[in-house]
């Protein structure tokens, strides 16, 4: 398979692994029954909620922070559970004029790029920069995605070939699903020095093809009006009454094969013999198409001497749906006009800084394809914050309970981003009420709004004393299992049971904690093994060896994630 080379790659295909990882800090909620506050210190509000990553607020999580440290943060809680992923990163235009920096040049990204590149990031071109950018974040995504799950990812010429070729490393060649052009124009660009761009692209992988589904498109109005030629004898039922099967489509009743048993003549009610076209085969062996022809399922035309058709009938099909082509016209999901318009509707108030923001019904196309009613969404490009809008839109359409996150790392993000979503939610236009008041045409639903907060272990691999025990306890119990900690320690502890493991984590801030007898005293879950964290072990080794012990040293034995 082709791989694709470029300067400072060896660099950053591990980077992922050496990201510190942070705690996330919550710093308000919005939308909740109750007025949570500032639940920093909180340890077991929630607790039963995996979703969460702190225990603290909502389902739903705006978090503002680069999102290289954001998403590693939230593997303890998310690793393999997202169902859905889209981004809109940086296309690479080398255009530095708009809110993105879209040619990868910030300051930050280039302070970021001498720490893990080096010397070698000053010959970067943009095109290496760009990549050097998207891997890391790509490889944590991949771990983020859940087995049954798909990525999104919007890109346009620039860096579409780069994309494909990383995402084929990283994703595997065998889950590439497709690569969608949306119509992001509805009118060409008549200064164009050469041809106007009136596409984007959407690249889809999944992280297991072999167990991926892609829902159905709904049937339209437009569509369903090819149905129309209608029967007043459609057939009988058991008891010899009859009944219509409505409107009908006729539809080929050949295929491509060589089976010489369904080459057999048929004979039309106007008594012309008629056989498929050289090449092709009937649908149906003979039994079969006399048996569709006695319930009145095939056709020949109004005067009886068309080649036969089978009738496809709206009622048995108008709820399995469409399969999605690969080309997304305007009309269907809208363009760039369409959403800076949606923009200037909830941020009439503001000039808006995004020239290119993402239509709401595009994400709704890509939310309603891609998941369930109770799946997670996750865009770490979160930008103006569309993402949220289109889950919280299908939420209130089919009462579903999905849940978003969305990740920026720009000052916007709780200005734009969070302000975007809370009008979304309350209502937004020029006469909607307060959210007080009846009527409020929002979509109703809370998110909680996050900062990077401390590192848990420092250069040296010491634990942070400043952190909250239950944060801690999340880490550790993530590093054994890879599993979410969606319990609460004990006084002494324990974390829980995974596998018939034991977990316990023996651990004082400013205090040396001691594996001896006096505390296996307070051991009462019978386990097949013990794992055990503390500074000191005393126990003998026959006693470890007995009741299968693993003494794990604080702080020498964390794992870093």
């Amino acid at each position: 398979m082709p791989t694709l080379h470029w300067i400072g790659k060896e660099k950053v295909t591990n980077h992922h692994l050496d990201i510190p990882y942070h705690t996330l800090d919550l710093q308000y909620n919005f939308g909740l029954n109750q007025d949570l506050g500032d639940l920093k210190d909180a340890k077991d509000l929630n607790s039963d909620n995996p979703s969460n990553p702190t225990n603290e607020g909502s389902d739903n999580l705006i978090i503002h922070a680069d999102n290289l440290l954001a998403l590693k943060s939230l593997l303890p809680q998310y690793e393999g559970r997202v169902k859905c992923i889209y981004i809109d990163p940086p296309y690479n235009t080398g255009n530095e004029g708009w809110v993105y920096n879209d040619n990868v040049s910030s300051p930050r990204f280039k302070k970021w790029l001498g720490q893990v590149v080096g010397k070698e990031g000053e010959d970067l071109t943009r095109h290496d920069k760009w990549l050097c950018m998207m891997y890391p974040r790509l490889k944590l995504l991949h771990k983020l995605l859940a087995e049954d799950g798909a990525i999104f990812i919007s890109i346009d010429d620039n860096e579409q070939a780069s994309l494909k070729m990383m995402m084929d490393e990283i994703f595997g060649a065998g889950n590439f699903i497709n690569n969608i052009i949306w119509e992001k124009k509805s009118s060409p660009q008549n200064d164009a020095k050469w041809i106007s761009d009136s596409h984007d692209f959407v690249v889809i992988y999944a992280k297991n093809k072999t167990i991926y589904k892609i829902n159905k498109l709904k049937r339209t109005d437009e569509q369903n009006a090819i149905y129309k030629n209608s029967d007043e004898f459609d057939g009988l039922d058991d008891d010899g009454n009859i009944y219509g099967r409505g409107p009908w489509f006729p539809g080929d009743m050949t295929v491509k094969t060589v089976n010489e048993n369904a080459l057999y003549p048929i004979i039309t009610p106007s008594g012309k013999k008629v056989f498929p076209a050289q090449g092709r085969a009937w649908v149906y062996f003979e039994d079969k198409f006399n048996e569709l022809c006695q319930d009145n399922r095939i056709t020949f035309g109004k005067d009886g001497s068309n080649k036969p058709c089978i009738k496809r009938f709206l009622s048995e099909i108008e709820n399995n749906g469409i399969v999605p082509k690969s080309n997304w016209h305007f009309k269907e999901v809208g363009e760039n006009r369409n959403a800076k318009q949606e923009l200037k509707k909830i941020f009439s108030e503001i000039e808006f800084p995004f020239q290119t923001p993402k239509p709401i019904k595009l994400l709704e196309r890509i939310v309603q394809l891609a998941t369930d009613k109770n799946s997670i969404i996750l865009d770490s490009f979160a930008g103006s914050g569309t993402t949220a809008h289109a889950v919280l839109n299908l939420n209130k359409q089919d009462g579903g309970n999905r849940k978003f996150i969305l990740i920026e790392m720009e000052d916007y993000a709780e200005t734009i981003t969070a302000e975007r979503v809370k009008r979304v939610i309350n209502g937004y236009g020029k006469h909607t009420p307060s959210p007080s008041q009846e009527g409020n045409n929002g979509t109703g639903g809370s998110f909680s709004f996050y900062t990077l907060g401390e590192r848990v272990l420092d250069d040296e691999q010491n634990l942070n004393p400043n952190l909250a025990l239950h944060k801690i306890h999340g880490y550790i119990w993530y590093s054994e299992t890879h599993t979410a900690y969606t319990q609460q320690a004990t006084a002494e502890g324990y974390l829980g049971k995974f596998n018939n493991t034991g977990i316990y984590f023996h651990y004082q801030p400013h205090q040396v904690t001691v594996l001896d007898d006096a505390y296996l005293m307070n051991v009462t879950e019978l386990c097949e093994q013990y794992i055990m964290y503390a500074d000191i072990c005393l126990l003998p080794e026959t006693l470890m060896h007995k009741h299968n012990i693993i003494f794990k040293k604080i702080p020498r034995d964390i794992s870093k994630l």
